[in-house]
């Protein structure tokens, strides 16, 4: 017996609502499908495309614990990466159409790593502020409503925590070193703080996505929501540290029990948004290189992969 499109939908929210989550072979809304493709394969670009910043300075890492320890987190993210093309891919589209959206710029990633990483400190502020920021993100997504995405975060959540306690020891380092470490520190915080804030998107009256996201759980806070709960976080962290956030309105606020903080350049954050950030160009450009430098990679394993399937068929004639 067929039902009506109302009908159905209605039963989906029925389950949403009920706390249960949603699987790639049960029925869902055209749009919900298309909103966690969206979502996820923004995920996905932005573990592959935030490698290239942090993979520039494994040759330049001070010392071969340093090396080893960026890159194995290099490493977790690009798995982090093809955990989640594989969570968007259940979804019905292939992956070689995701790679196509990113690579033309069709598709978004994370505006944060479209920030030049000038110092070593900034391995050390990408780690404790941006994965910080990650996590605040994350860990809210394994409770999402969408199956294969909640279980993909809950290995990429544990991974995550360590790439920013990693961040942090090296700030902890620096700023307990010499005082033009600590300034390195310093300039490194300066940087990423405003950038690593946008990262949670625009606010709750400008976003044209929380809305439908907390009804189908897809996000379980708001922006503002999470951007708040960082800076509570994170400021006790940078006091630890002796460092000054870039801030002059920043305060505790004892009344609401949250720390004020000051307007976040929104012109900035949708500039690079469209594609004129100071590493935009770059980016896409260190993507496609890879891509294309790579064919031969893919050809030959999809070759070897043939080859063994016609070996496993000619066996068991």
């Amino acid at each position: 017996m067929e039902h009506s499109i109302e009908y159905l939908e209605k039963q989906f929210q029925d389950r949403i609502d009920r706390g249960e989550n949603i699987e790639a072979k049960d029925w869902m809304p055209e749009k919900y499908r298309k909103t966690h493709i969206r979502q996820i394969s923004q995920h996905a670009h932005s573990e592959i495309v935030g490698m290239l910043p942090e993979g520039n300075w494994i040759t330049r890492a001070p010392s071969l614990r340093r090396k080893v320890a960026l890159l194995a987190k290099v490493q977790d993210e690009a798995g982090h990466g093809l955990y989640l093309y594989s969570a968007a891919e259940t979804l019905g589209i292939s992956r070689d159409e995701l790679f196509h959206q990113l690579h033309t710029g069709k598709a978004k990633y994370s505006s944060i790593f479209n920030y030049p990483a000038v110092t070593w400190a900034d391995m050390g502020a990408i780690g404790w502020l941006v994965d910080g920021a990650a996590i605040i993100n994350q860990v809210m997504l394994t409770r999402t409503s969408y199956g294969p995405y909640a279980r993909a975060m809950v290995r990429i959540c544990k991974e995550e925590s360590f790439h920013q306690r990693q961040g942090y020891e090296i700030m902890i380092t620096l700023c307990n070193g010499t005082e033009e470490q600590k300034a390195m520190a310093q300039d490194a915080l300066n940087r990423w703080w405003w950038p690593s804030l946008m990262m949670f998107g625009p606010t709750d009256a400008e976003s044209t996505h929380t809305e439908q996201s907390m009804k189908w759980k897809i996000k379980r806070k708001t922006n503002d929501e999470l951007r708040q709960q960082f800076i509570d976080i994170t400021i006790p962290q940078a006091e630890f540290l002796g460092l000054t956030v870039p801030d002059p309105d920043l305060k505790w606020n004892e009344e609401r029990g949250h720390y004020d903080f000051g307007e976040i350049d929104w012109t900035e954050f949708w500039q690079v948004v469209k594609g004129f950030g100071p590493c935009n160009k770059e980016r896409l450009k260190a993507r496609n290189k890879a891509w294309d430098n790579g064919a031969w990679v893919r050809e030959a394993a999809l070759a070897y992969s043939e080859k063994q399937s016609k070996e496993s068929i000619r066996k068991a004639v």
